[in-house]
């Protein structure tokens, strides 16, 4: 199975040859040119990012530290210490799907620019178990096997808190009904703005996926469970293979690690510089209170696990529970980690931005309704 930067064998009709993210068609900055074969972003932030993990490790208590150094530290160990399990078994993930042929993976998705693609790529997401920077190494990958743009958002938008395990700490935290009402909205958004993105596509007004096979190419659709099988019983189980698959997914996944790291730094760096503490008498339940909240989720950047908590304290606190689910979705809306990726991926600002030039409109509109829910 060729790698990520693995270059297509040119013998091959140019059909049989599978786009990988080093093709020209669908180049992206997790293969370096041979002209710069160091990613300085990567690793000065990989480096300030261990450096600050391990201060926080040898320094638990921060006495011997400047207040802002500690913040920073104890704010990363604890940041890397909650995703570790979801960037993990993300890389797991991507290696898989790196084994898994292109016409499987569509079959599975259904066919791009469609209403059935788009909602089985948001009820993928859903179902997915891992956290919002973990969801962007496998979304890349299936846009990369051919996922259309549609597809990649709805993904992306519907999932990163709504993994089973975060789920049931909303439900503990803010109850049942708010619970049901976050998923059933946020997957209402993942669909609809999919379906925008597509429609965006087919007009001219956004580029396609240049990697999404066209209608006449397609064939016959695959049955995907017995195909599942054959892979599965075809797989070999050894040291040497597993290893092959991690190392894969790292390869795969080191576009996704260059902007966490340094996402990383900058928000330990927020939160040392700028007070959180006054957030709960700010952010009420009123049209001041509920763009404050934006603002609040557009600077600060915390992963899936830790909005959660922030969302519930919104709800409970403060009593405004539009303002809690504004601040799960539009932290996915705006998040400059995820806008730089999609950048990468697509090499399109345009289609970046649009990410949240779609979504927020639609957050702002449920959560001033949520707000003027009872509680």
């Amino acid at each position: 199975m060729s790698s990520c930067c693995s270059k297509p064998e040119p013998e091959l009709e140019p059909e049989t040859v599978k786009p990988s993210c080093c093709a020209k068609q669908v180049e992206t900055s997790c293969c370096p040119s041979e002209k710069n074969q160091r990613d300085y972003l990567l690793w000065v932030s990989g480096s300030i990012v261990l450096a600050c993990y391990l201060l926080g490790f040898w320094f638990a208590d921060g006495e011997s530290l400047p207040r802002w150094l500690t913040v920073m530290s104890s704010g990363i160990f604890e940041l890397i210490n909650k995703m570790w399990w979801g960037l993990a078994a993300a890389v797991v993930f991507v290696g898989l799907l790196e084994r898994i042929p292109r016409e499987l993976i569509m079959a599975t998705l259904g066919r791009g620019g469609t209403f059935k693609g788009i909602a089985r790529a948001t009820f993928a997401g859903l179902l997915l178990d891992l956290c919002s920077h973990g969801i962007l190494m496998v979304g890349t990958k299936l846009y990369q096997k051919g996922a259309s743009l549609g597809q990649l958002m709805a993904f992306l938008i519907a999932s990163p808190w709504n993994s089973l395990s975060l789920t049931i700490i909303m439900f503990t935290l803010i109850g049942l009904k708010w619970t049901l009402l976050y998923i059933s909205l946020s997957l209402l958004i993942g669909l609809i703005s999919g379906v925008i993105f597509d429609r965006l596509v087919v007009r001219g007004v956004l580029n396609a996926n240049p990697a999404t096979p066209d209608a006449s190419s397609q064939g016959q659709a695959l049955a995907v469970w017995p195909e599942l099988k054959k892979l599965f019983a075809a797989a070999s189980f050894t040291p040497q293979s597993i290893g092959a698959l991690l190392w894969d997914g790292l390869k795969d996944s080191r576009m996704v690690f260059r902007w966490l790291f340094f996402g990383l730094v900058l928000a330990t760096a927020i939160r040392a510089f700028v007070p959180l503490d006054t957030y709960a008498t700010l952010f009420g339940p009123t049209l001041m209170g509920l763009l404050l909240t934006l603002v609040a989720a557009t600077i600060i950047e915390v992963c899936s696990e830790g909005s959660t908590p922030i969302a519930a304290d919104l709800v409970l606190r403060a009593g405004a529970p539009g303002n809690g689910f504004t601040f799960l979705m539009a932290g996915i809306a705006t998040d400059y980690t995820e806008i730089m990726i999609l950048k990468d991926l697509t090499k399109s600002w345009k289609i970046a931005f649009f990410l949240p030039l779609v979504t927020l409109p639609q957050v702002l509109v449920l959560g001033w309704v949520l707000n003027q829910m009872p509680l």
